[in-house]
């Protein structure tokens, strides 16, 4: 069987591993078997909806088994997967499913009231019954039990994920393919030894790649997936114990929580011997959180990561090098090539900056909808041409202009040093300052400028500042309640600061000198 689907690796896993454990959920265990038939069952009742080939099916729900076999049952038809972070208020899901024009939700009871609160006009199915008139899984497995079978193209557009931000500051679709969701499982599986009787947690978000990739890793190497939500420290190791967990993807946010607890209470090194791989992407890992990871998980093999919004993956830095080059983001993963570009298009020098440039495995299609934006960052393999030999009929190859301002050392590993724009990377999520300006501005009418930044804080990567200018000042707690209500919690202030002028930039006295702000923000940190 040529596996260039996720829904190949769903039919091979059941026919070579039928009985094994595939996922498990608290006290759920599902089989390989179990699981392809559960999978069948919702994918034959969403295509028989009869929308067209492409149509996209959002899932906005909290994690849980369900959610996983909802996954797989739409990358198991010819809709578009679309996953909504359960922690999205309703301005943003509505945004997503307008922007998408997605056409079918699968959801829960909570969830169920924010598409209610959009008016959303589709079809609504939910994982449990609640007691409406709309379809469940529960009915669902009662009364679809026909044979199932669909034809995928690797090429065909499999998911479209919304964590990055366009220029009006709303979150922009990446287009993934079904080919790159196998070649980037392929490719995990590969430089970290992924094996069946592996046993990958699952408690990062499935709104992402990274924690998407963990599903289809394991199912890839038909290991086992445990799905976990981290609430407390006692509760994620009681996780990583009792479900017996060998590899432990992560973001930096996770092992600031999990090491947010009495060290007395935490369990000993010997009991989390069984983890012999973990990896970590989205942020920057500092010395003192890699300290702790060491002190405790003393059999493991740390891998730090480093992605892109446009294609999966680009480095790894091999556990061997850690503590070489510990601010090293790595070299690249196999199957890619990167180089780094001057302003002329020059190869740089070793230790000379320029910009990232992804070439190979992994490069999504583009943004959805977003011609300007997409023709920025996926740009021809001429971008190249003066640092490869390109033959002039052979240069309709695109790679990935990423954004990120890197360098590299004598022996070729990279540095990461900034990005092009002013994203802000907080608690694992990127977002833009102008969502959160945005809805300033919409909420307080007497304030009349705002500015919105980060400024570096080690247990989150980066802390959200929110200046404002108005006649009079406005309670802080006031500010926050107001913004609470549209906005997730990550994307909150963390300071809010009121100055009744906000200085201007020189040479455009309508736009806020954010430099300057931020720069005086700093000071007073500093004293």
């Amino acid at each position: 069987m040529s596996v260039n689907s996720i829904r190949n690796l769903i039919e091979r896993a059941n026919r070579l591993s039928a009985n094994k454990i595939a996922l498990i959920d608290k006290d759920v265990k599902i089989t390989y078997k179990e699981l392809y038939e559960k999978v069948n069952q919702i994918a034959l009742y969403i295509s028989a909806l009869g929308l067209e080939k492409g149509s996209r099916v959002g899932i906005y729900s909290n994690k849980d088994y369900h959610k996983v076999i909802a996954i797989l049952a739409v990358l198991s038809t010819d809709y578009i997967f679309v996953p909504i972070t359960r922690l999205l208020k309703a301005e943003q899901v509505d945004h997503i499913v307008k922007d998408c024009d997605i056409k079918c939700m699968i959801t829960d009871e909570q969830k169920l009231k924010v598409i209610e609160e959009i008016n959303f006009d589709g079809t609504i199915i939910t994982v449990q019954s609640c007691n409406k008139d709309i379809v469940s899984f529960e009915e669902i497995y009662k009364c679809y039990s026909k044979e199932y079978s669909c034809d995928i193209k690797g090429h065909d557009n499999a998911v479209i994920t919304y964590y990055d931000f366009g220029l009006d500051g709303l979150p922009k679709g990446v287009v993934i393919t079904h080919r790159n969701l196998i070649d980037c499982a392929r490719v995990v599986n590969s430089y970290l030894d992924i094996k069946k009787d592996d046993v990958i947690s699952g408690v990062l978000s499935f709104s992402f790649d990274y924690g998407l990739n963990q599903i289809f890793s394991a199912l890839y190497a038909r290991a086992t997936f445990v799905v976990h939500t981290m609430t407390l420290p006692t509760d994620f190791f009681t996780h990583l114990v009792r479900d017996k967990i060998t590899v432990l993807p992560l973001m930096p946010i996770h092992i600031t929580q999990m090491f947010d607890e009495d060290p007395r209470r935490l369990p000993k090194a010997e009991q989390l011997s069984n983890i012999r791989a973990i990896t970590s992407s989205g942020g920057k890992i500092t010395d003192s959180m890699l300290a702790k990871v060491e002190e405790r998980f003393v059999s493991s093999k740390f891998y730090y990561m480093h992605g892109l919004s446009e294609a999966f993956r680009s480095t790894y830095l091999a556990p061997t090098q850690l503590k070489i080059r510990p601010t090293s983001i790595g070299k690249a993963i196999p199957d890619v090539d990167l180089y780094i570009i001057n302003e002329d298009g020059q190869e740089c020098k070793p230790r000379e900056v320029g910009e990232l440039i992804h070439r190979g495995l992994g490069i999504y299609k583009g943004y959805w909808g977003r011609k300007i934006e997409t023709d920025e960052r996926f740009k021809s393999i001429k971008i190249l041409d003066k640092v490869l030999d390109l033959p002039d009929s052979l240069t309709d190859e695109i790679v990935v202009a990423s954004g990120d301002f890197v360098y590299k050392d004598e022996e070729g590993y990279i540095y990461f040093v900034g990005r092009h724009d002013d994203m802000i990377k907080s608690s694992g999520y990127r977002f833009s300052p102008l969502e959160i300006e945005n809805v300033v501005y919409n909420n307080f009418d007497s304030i009349s400028k705002c500015a919105v930044f980060s400024i570096e804080n080690e247990l989150i990567e980066e802390e959200v500042v929110l200046v404002y200018s108005s006649l009079e000042e406005i309670g802080r707690n006031e500010i926050l309640m107001e913004l609470k209500k549209h906005l997730p919690l990550y994307m909150l202030p963390k300071q809010v600061i009121y100055k009744y002028n906000i200085p201007l930039q020189s040479n455009n006295r309508d736009k806020i000198d954010k430099k300057a702000l931020k720069d005086d923000i700093i000071k007073l940190t500093k004293h």
